[in-house]
């Protein structure tokens, strides 16, 4: 089902401000039982090609210039290959955020994502975290790595850190090793959320704030060191003193449409990436 706000693209020729990015749920389902996150609880049908490729014809017509594939896990989706050709082929720029679970099996398929960012949570802690060895997650790393190369890939991974309770004693090491591989690191803080039971926030959350802060201003300088992280000073200042004074532009930028062709506000967004 294609969302109503597509289904006319030509009412909005003239409007000025409107979204050129689209935040797709391209699936519904994880290979991941994460026990902080609720979502892999949530599944449902992935949408049929034919609606994704609609989904797709429809936000270039709106003006729609880069296409993101999301949740739950897109390399579970067999023809997504077919999915990052077609939003090519429109002349879209495309990215996908993975959990890394399928790199190894898939990443020769990803020669049509642009950007891929995969979801890395810590070195000693990850198993803890992810309940999978992180051994299998950097074999998959290494070689999207050696893959993308091979396909002439310009834009270097991302490797996206939540910061919890359980990972902070990970994060320079983190940090090396996104020098060591020639990849990019960002952070975000983990957003606690309803859904979650609070036994399991008390184990995940940030409850050691002095030590929460050492470790932000250990990012920082190392930043500053010229390290190859990609949020800046700012971001990182205001997620250390849990000010973020700033006004958020991403519901003006990014449209994020569910598995069922739903709209989510950007809020919601922000929250669930918090989570990944």
């Amino acid at each position: 089902m294609t969302p109503s706000w597509l289904q006319k693209p030509l009412a909005n020729k003239n409007q000025k401000k409107r979204p050129f990015v689209l935040s797709h749920g391209v699936n519904a389902n994880c290979n991941m039982r994460c026990k902080f996150c609720e979502y892999w609880k949530e599944t449902g049908k992935e949408p049929p090609r034919d609606e994704v490729f609609r989904l797709l014809d429809n936000a270039k017509k709106f003006g729609i210039g880069v296409y993101n594939a999301w949740t739950t896990e897109p390399l579970l989706r067999k023809d997504l290959p077919l999915i990052m050709a077609h939003a090519k082929e429109l002349g879209m720029v495309t990215s996908m955020v993975t959990n890394g679970k399928l790199l190894y099996e898939r990443v020769e398929e990803l020669e049509d994502v642009d950007y891929l960012s995969v979801s890395v949570d810590g070195t000693k802690s990850y198993k803890e975290i992810r309940r999978m060895d992180f051994e299998t997650l950097l074999k998959g790393l290494r070689k999207a790595i050696e893959v993308r190369k091979l396909q002439k890939q310009e834009n270097p991974i991302l490797m996206n850190c939540v910061l919890t309770g359980k990972n902070l004693d990970d994060i320079e090491t983190l940090i090396l090793l996104a020098e060591k591989l020639d990849v990019k690191v960002s952070f975000e803080p983990v957003h606690e959320f309803p859904g979650i039971s609070q036994e399991i926030w008390s184990e995940i959350g940030i409850r050691d704030k002095e030590k929460f802060h050492i470790t932000v201003n250990r990012i920082i300088e190392l930043k500053e060191q010229g390290y190859p992280i990609i949020n800046s000073k700012t971001y990182l200042g205001m997620v250390r003193d849990g000010k973020m004074d700033y006004k958020c532009r991403a519901s003006g930028i990014i449209i994020n449409i569910t598995h069922d062709a739903m709209p989510k506000p950007a809020e919601y967004i922000k929250s669930l990436l918090g989570t990944l």
